[in-house]
């Protein structure tokens, strides 16, 4: 048996930079980190040559091409796996629409568990672009390339998305202290509005030639939160976040609604310093900026929010148990 557990993320600004029709037009940047909630891939072998998939609902069936869910599909495709297993995926939190990289990470974690699973070792680099081909290439996905790269390299990341496709990932130096400080600001609370991830982005995909400006300014936060980072200087973060989440807003129209838009206010109502939908946006998680002297009273004002208490990871993707026969 293999178990192997992937990070999920939360991204501070640059989201939309790392979609291919605008990184390989200006080069893209974000600034995200993996969190302590994590999607589980199990694998075993099975005895006879029968394909046993569960998640939400339990898939058998003897060849590869019959598989219905495709990232599992397309994963043992990749890989070379095409019989006599068992796969099951868990996840801490809701995995549809959640805004947390859900998706990424199953793939990731995927690849890893299947790479594990044929005696295979292979880099971060390797799994996040291959995670990536199928996500964008095989599947046509509208989506960047953030979720996979910090699902596969883990911790506080600068990510640089180069028009020639080559991608840059980097620590953001910060000193321990710094990083707790930075951690306990941070507070997420789930919606419980649930939406179609991929048609916030097709449209987002779609009006990105006339939204450059918006996006260019999108990625100029990167920069400036990594800097803040840097610096030290945390109530900087929560005003850059704010700034984008309101740039946003822009790139398209179901991005946010009347709802997401009274929880936000009411935080910084309370006392928060910025924020945003984690993700697509639509629905999912809201992720604040908050001092912790001022937590009580945003935890008040969204008492009708479940809120997700997170930490920092350092790590990406990793095998936790291999008990191969």
């Amino acid at each position: 048996m293999i178990i192997v557990q992937t990070p999920l993320r939360i991204s501070f600004a640059g989201g939309g930079t790392d979609f291919p029709d605008y990184y390989k037009r200006e080069g893209g940047c974000v600034v995200s980190t993996a969190i302590d909630k994590y999607i589980y891939v199990i694998i075993k072998d099975r005895f006879d040559k029968n394909i046993r998939i569960g998640y939400s609902r339990t898939e058998l069936v003897e060849s590869v091409d019959e598989i219905e869910h495709q990232l599992v599909r397309e994963a043992m495709k990749k890989v070379g796996v095409h019989y006599g297993i068992e796969i099951a995926t868990m996840a801490d939190i809701p995995s549809e629409g959640s805004g947390l990289g859900s998706s990424s990470s199953v793939t990731v974690g995927l690849l890893h568990a299947l790479y594990t699973f044929k005696g295979q070792l292979v880099t971060p680099g390797q799994l996040a672009r291959e995670a990536c081909e199928i996500e964008i290439e095989i599947l046509g996905k509208p989506i960047g390339k953030q979720d996979q790269y910090i699902a596969a390299y883990g911790g506080l990341r600068r990510i640089d998305f180069h028009s020639d496709e080559t991608v840059a990932v980097s620590w953001v130096p910060m000193p321990e202290e710094q990083k707790r400080r930075f951690s306990e600001s941070l507070m997420l609370f789930y919606t419980g509005i649930t939406r179609n991830a991929d048609k916030i982005l097709l449209e987002q995909k779609d009006n990105i030639a006339e939204k450059l400006l918006t996006l260019d300014k999108m990625k100029a936060q990167a920069d400036e939160i990594y800097n803040a980072l840097i610096d030290g200087n945390l109530n900087r973060i929560g005003r850059v976040m704010d700034a984008g989440w309101r740039h946003k807003k822009l790139l398209a129209t179901t991005i946010s609604n009347s709802s997401i838009n009274a929880y936000y206010e009411a935080a910084l109502d309370a006392g928060a310093i910025g924020g945003k939908v984690a993700g697509a946006g639509g629905g999912g998680f809201l992720l604040l900026f908050c001092t912790p002297d001022r937590q009580a009273h945003v935890r008040q004002a969204l008492s009708s929010l479940r809120e997700l208490p997170i930490g920092l990871e350092r790590d990406g993707t990793k095998v936790i148990l291999n008990a191969r026969r």
